[in-house]
């Protein structure tokens, strides 16, 4: 979930509850506190006051996945005790981003936080924003960890992929989450037990019907689906960086009367000119979807 925030860049609870009404509606699980959620640009109070008004809010209704991530252990312990006792349901968290990490000590990070965090832990691998890449022998090694439920792996390359499937695909107590929106179907199909798209932001109906049809074994349904997911997502990713998309994703939730477009510094709003132009892109996107019953 995009973190949503008013003009003077409080948090805009407004909108917040607007976008979790639709993943109560499409019956998806939440992932608060995210890359596409600016975690790392929010402020402790504020992120304890979203994660508290997501949690009354939703009351049970779906599971919260909420981010820990950070640089100092302790503080991520910290934020995981304080998340839990609010109701979050598992954490997640990727590596600390600053010192270059060597496999053993990527190693007993992981292990450091499952051991002292209240509730299941997921790793997240992000080469994008981390600089570094989780290898598959220590994310196998952590896989068998009594705290730590699966991975959401955001790094493209499909020979990962691949390898990531045929480790844990048959594991019942470690799962294959997909971060790479693009391969959703694929990875659906292959063993991935689930899928991690910030396009859901806007249109997370079509997400669920593409894994219930990969589920129902319905794979040429699910294809065309993976196409408009992909068009949706085109239009704010294209030629972007992450600090530049997630602007755009913005703008185009805005145009669908789902947030504002504002974003926390070092990230810019777009400049009048292109919020149109994405906006218009966005409507016209969106309105074919629905006119062709998705």
């Amino acid at each position: 979930m995009i973190t949503p925030f008013n003009e003077d860049l409080s948090l805009d609870l407004v909108s917040t509850r607007i976008i979790l009404d639709t993943f109560i509606e499409a019956k998806v699980s939440l992932f608060v506190l995210g890359t596409t959620g600016e975690s790392v640009s929010i402020p402790e109070k504020q992120k304890l006051l979203l994660i508290k008004t997501v949690c009354q809010f939703l009351n049970g209704k779906i599971q919260i996945f909420a981010g820990i991530s950070g640089n100092c252990l302790s503080e991520s312990i910290d934020q995981a005790k304080s998340f839990f006792q609010m109701g979050v349901n598992t954490v997640v968290a990727h590596l600390p981003y600053y010192y270059p990490l060597e496999s053993r000590q990527m190693l007993r990070y992981f292990e450091q936080l499952a051991d002292n965090v209240p509730c299941p832990l997921i790793l997240y691998n992000i080469p994008a924003t981390t600089k570094q890449s989780i290898p598959l022998n220590v994310v196998d090694q952590l896989s068998h960890h009594p705290n730590i439920g699966g991975i959401k792996d955001s790094e493209r390359g499909m020979e990962r992929l691949d390898e990531s499937l045929a480790l844990w695909k048959n594991r019942t107590d470690f799962v294959h989450l997909i971060g790479w929106a693009m391969q959703s179907t694929y990875a659906l199909q292959n063993g991935s037990a689930g899928l991690v798209p910030g396009t859901a932001n806007l249109v997370p109906k079509l997400y669920k019907d593409l894994y219930e049809s990969v589920i129902a074994g319905d794979i040429a349904k699910a294809m065309v689906i993976q196409d408009r997911t992909n068009r949706i997502s085109e239009i704010y990713q294209k030629d972007r960086n992450l600090s530049q998309s997630i602007p755009a994703l913005k703008t185009m939730m805005s145009a669908c009367g789902l947030c504002h477009p504002y974003v926390l510094s070092p990230m810019l709003s777009l400049d009048a000119r292109e919020q149109e132009s994405i906006k218009e892109r966005a409507i016209a996107e969106i309105n074919d979807i629905s006119g062709n019953g998705y």
